[in-house]
């Protein structure tokens, strides 16, 4: 039983928060503002799940400026499950749609922009997402690449995870 359990994914308690976004660094990572007035704290937070090109790379200024059309200044609810590296909170960020910018934030901004075609499923974290979400995270991208949305109407588009270790083997 014990060795069954330790068998399946692990996915941590998400911690689920309300906050307002200042700041977009690039098509998958923001800054959010979280707490009351005068008491808040700012969060740096890696989107859960997809990876943008990076912004030296084709597509990145497009993928942030369609992630700041998607959340910025807009209150969303962040679900973080853990810290990266570099001390961001990697989350799934839900917001408001367009359509009913008043109403829940029922909208997944990492799913949006693999919808787009302005991120990649990163696969390699898959583990990390339940299997709905990988179910939907998958479907996305099959549909944007099948539709050459976004970045995949170029046929030999890099992954940014390639393209920074390009990068780094360079002298």
């Amino acid at each position: 039983m014990l060795a069954a359990l330790l068998a399946l994914p692990f996915f941590a308690a998400a911690e689920s928060r309300t906050c307002l976004v200042v700041g977009v660094s690039d098509g998958d990572t923001i800054t959010a503002r979280c707490g009351a007035a005068g008491s808040y704290e700012q969060v740096k937070v890696r989107f859960n799940g997809i990876d943008a090109p990076e912004k030296r790379q084709p597509f990145g200024e497009r993928a942030k400026q369609a992630m700041s059309d998607l959340v910025y200044m807009k209150t969303v609810e962040l679900d973080c499950r853990k810290t990266d590296r570099y001390g961001r909170s990697v989350c799934r960020v839900h917001v408001a749609p367009a359509s009913a910018p008043r109403g829940p934030a029922t909208l997944d901004a990492g799913l949006a922009m693999i919808t787009l075609g302005l991120a990649w499923w990163y696969r390699d974290y898959a583990r990390e997402q339940t299997p709905q979400e990988r179910g939907q995270y998958e479907f996305a991208e099959q549909e944007a690449r099948a539709k050459g949305a976004g970045l995949w109407v170029d046929k030999r588009a890099m992954a940014p995870w390639e393209w920074r270790r390009e990068r780094r083997s360079k002298p």
